[in-house]
């Protein structure tokens, strides 16, 4: 038993998720993003822009991808800013000085070593050459007298090698510190077999075998454990070409010194002969890597090759990067990130938003929300129109309520008659069950899920019966879309507030008919979707007369129901309908105009219609005008601010069915009229 338990405790250990997405991460919340997203596609955005200008802003709760590529920059600009190139000769410098500065000292004290000698020793230090280079050449055969300053010369020549490893072969530097003969002769070893490698690869050959062979023999020299030829490929040649762009980042002086110095590496320029081959080999196999770059390093703290080396690879992924933040290509998607990258340079905190953001891209694409049109083009769908309806409808609400205590309009419906259709149950509803729809959805859940056992519920299975007010009305809304509605920031509160009154006559009032009619220069009716997605309109005239026309064509018919006539505009009328279908314009506002409109509205008087005027912007003439339209058909006259606009039209559109029973008495309405009319708006 303690046996199972040690194993049962080996085998649980905790370690960090790599399986891909966290299968316990809670579902992606799309709400704050199709609001964001609409709001850009009504102002004249495209979907997949608008996708992606939110990705990069983010929302509320979340960074945005701008976010990332700022802290990208910002590491980039630190790594340039903080070093220099100089570390390795500095270091050889400093060892160079300390040798000297040994071999000075053990010169006056030894008493033993003849004046000839001495005076010859101390002739050669003193015209030792100021580069480095050419001083430790000139020291090779110098005869030492001081063996700790032997021992800090061999550092030079050690340091040298290690170095120029290190630029191939990441912690080849530590990995070789204090390291014997035999462990250099096993580096020059692997050099040549891996030269011998990568030429037959050249070549064409198979070398699976052979590279098989090579990591049985020299796998401890790669930790990162490739798995083939081109694996190792590519991991040699993004950091050589890091070694190369570091080079080409010296002045010629630095690069002269060190081209010098490297004869000296390990005492020996086998090992540069070595290197020189397997940089040839790799910038033949991967000539796609950058070995041409340079930048400029002008910081304080100064970098080893190897050191150095490192910092160039972090500065070419931090390139890569920001590329890939960019999102600029076509067809750039989020899933290019590498997340392996960013972990290594902005930490886990910055690969865990950049994950938020995949998943935020691939729920937006897969929930329904968006989808692709036969021109390629992303579209707000059906679904998601609902969603953004919802959100601006609770936003109207809570205006509505703020101004006079009034009921959620998620209330709206919820006494009179059964209209047929059925809902899911919401906390508060005390609408009836459908128990048909709910056991149906039941079923349906349990057989998805391949239970066959009895029947039980969930409450999301629970539906309830709408039910809707015993009046049934004919509404009409009529928007302005000249082009002073686009150049006054009023085009998106229009459609902010069309598309939340469809949303609530579509989804609370199912036996009213809503028709949409926008109007400029001449008047057409649209769906949502189109008027959502319609671009500013930037021809002159407001052709009410026109829209007029189409009000009433759909009042009668609807002989039955009340007609609700709400006028959405911004300025006087400046263009009607002909007999012969024509378009006829004149600014200012012609006679003719004036009158055929006023008959129109007229007619919409005699079918009954219950019109409300909300009249946007301060023009004096504007607000005689429509007050006079508005007397003569007994109408409302409401000034809203555009941010107020939707929760005016929607307050008018419920105040004028008259529908007491439907909110608990004749006058729960008072409430919303007194608010929406009592706030400086005019009435």
């Amino acid at each position: 038993m303690a046996r199972t338990n040690r194993r049962l405790a080996r085998d649980s250990r905790y370690r960090a998720y790599s399986g891909g997405p966290d299968p316990l991460a809670p579902p992606v919340d799309l709400s704050d993003a199709i609001d964001a997203i609409g709001e850009q596609v009504m102002a004249g955005t495209s979907p997949e822009r608008a996708m992606r200008e939110y990705l990069r802003r983010g929302g509320a709760d979340r960074r945005g991808l701008d976010d990332l590529a700022r802290r990208v920059a910002e590491r980039r600009r630190d790594l340039t800013r903080k070093h220099n190139l100089d570390g390795t000769l500095q270091q050889i410098k400093e060892l160079l000085d300390r040798a000297v500065t040994q071999e000075r000292g053990q010169l006056a004290r030894d008493v033993d070593i003849d004046d000839a000698d001495r005076a010859l020793a101390q002739m050669q230090l003193d015209s030792l050459s100021p580069s480095p280079a050419a001083a430790v050449s000139e020291l090779s055969d110098y005869q030492w007298q001081s063996r700790q300053a032997a021992q800090t010369y061999e550092q030079i020549k050690d340091l040298l090698g290690r170095e120029m490893l290190d630029q191939r072969f990441a912690g080849m530097k530590q990995a070789l510190e204090n390291a014997s003969d035999s462990d250099r002769a096993a580096v020059k070893q692997m050099l040549d077999d891996l030269n011998a490698l990568l030429a037959a690869h050249a070549r064409g050959e198979d070398t699976s075998v052979q590279f098989d062979d090579f990591m049985a023999k020299h796998g401890e020299f790669f930790p990162d454990r490739p798995e083939n030829v081109d694996q190792l490929l590519d991991s040699l040649a993004a950091r050589a070409a890091a070694a190369q762009r570091l080079r080409n980042s010296m002045t010629p002086e630095q690069r002269a010194e060190l081209d010098a110095l490297a004869q000296q590496a390990f005492g020996s320029p086998d090992l540069m002969e070595s290197l020189a081959a397997l940089d040839a080999n790799l910038q033949t196999l991967r000539p796609g890597e950058d070995w041409g770059g340079a930048e400029r390093m002008d910081g304080e703290q100064g970098l080893g090759l190897g050191d150095g080396t490192g910092v160039f690879q972090d500065l070419a992924d931090l390139d890569a990067l920001a590329e890939q933040l960019a999102q600029s290509q076509d067809g750039s998607r989020l899933d290019d990130l590498d997340l392996d990258a960013l972990t290594r340079q902005l930490g886990s905190e910055a690969a865990v938003d950049a994950r938020t953001l995949q998943r935020l891209e691939q729920a937006l694409r897969d929930s329904g929300a968006l989808r692709r049109g036969a021109d390629g083009q992303l579209r707000l769908t059906p679904k998601a129109m609902r969603q953004l309806g919802q959100s601006l409808l609770r936003d109207v609400a809570e205006k509505m309520s703020g101004r006079g205590g009034a009921r959620d309009l998620r209330r709206a419906g919820a006494a009179g008659d059964l209209s047929g259709a059925t809902r899911a149950w919401e906390f508060g509803d005390t609408e009836p069950w459908d128990v048909t729809r709910t056991i149906t959805n039941a079923m349906t859940r349990m057989a998805a899920d391949g239970d066959r056992g009895q029947v039980r519920l969930h409450m999301d299975d629970v539906e309830v019966q709408e039910t809707e007010a015993r009046t049934q009305a004919c509404v009409a809304l009529l928007v302005d879309t000249s082009f002073s509605m686009a150049i006054e920031d009023r085009w998106v509160p229009m459609k902010r507030t069309a598309l939340a009154l469809h949303t609530l006559i579509s989804s609370r009032f199912r036996g009213d008919d809503l028709q949409l009619i926008a109007f400029g220069r001449h008047a057409e009716v649209m769906d949502i979707e189109q008027l959502v997605g319609l671009d500013a309109m930037w021809d002159k005239g407001t052709n009410l007369h026109h829209a007029l026309l189409l009000a009433n064509r759909h009042f009668r018919k609807h002989p039955t129901a009340q007609p609700v006539l709400l006028i959405v505009t911004d300025g006087e009328p400046t263009s009607h309908l002909e007999p012969n279908g024509g378009i006829a314009f004149s600014y200012p506002p012609d006679a003719i105009t004036i009158a055929t409109t006023i008959r129109e509205l007229d007619n919409a008087g005699r079918l009954g219609a219950h019109t409300s005027f909300f009249r946007l912007g301060d023009d004096p003439g504007l607000a005689r005008f429509i007050d006079a339209m508005a007397k003569r058909v007994d109408g409302t006259v409401v000034a809203p601010e555009s941010d107020d606009l939707g929760a005016a039209v929607v307050g008018s559109y419920l105040g004028s069915r008259r529908w007491g029973s439907a909110f608990g008495g004749a006058g729960a309405w008072g409430d919303f009229g007194d608010g929406l009319f009592g706030r400086g708006w005019e009435g």
